[in-house]
């Protein structure tokens, strides 16, 4: 299910993490095909795909929407 791309942040081990529209979070660096991109290293990067899609494994799974990043 793919769903689009509202932000990002760092999790607790310092690596990037999508914020998607459905209100899940995923890890970029898992998940192809984001896989090894350059993109999560730079603001202009993660600016540059935000709107674009990613599928959503945790709305395949019927799971509730994750908690707020921490700030």
């Amino acid at each position: 299910m793919d769903k689009p791309i509202t932000g990002f942040h760092l999790d607790d081990q310092g690596h990037w993490v999508a914020e998607l529209a459905c209100g899940h979070n995923q890890h970029t660096r898992h998940d192809p095909p984001w896989q090894n991109r350059p993109w999560t290293q730079t603001a202009q990067g993660r600016a540059g795909v935000i709107g674009r899609t990613l599928d959503c494994r945790k709305c395949e799974q019927g799971a509730p929407p994750d908690r707020p990043a921490p700030v």
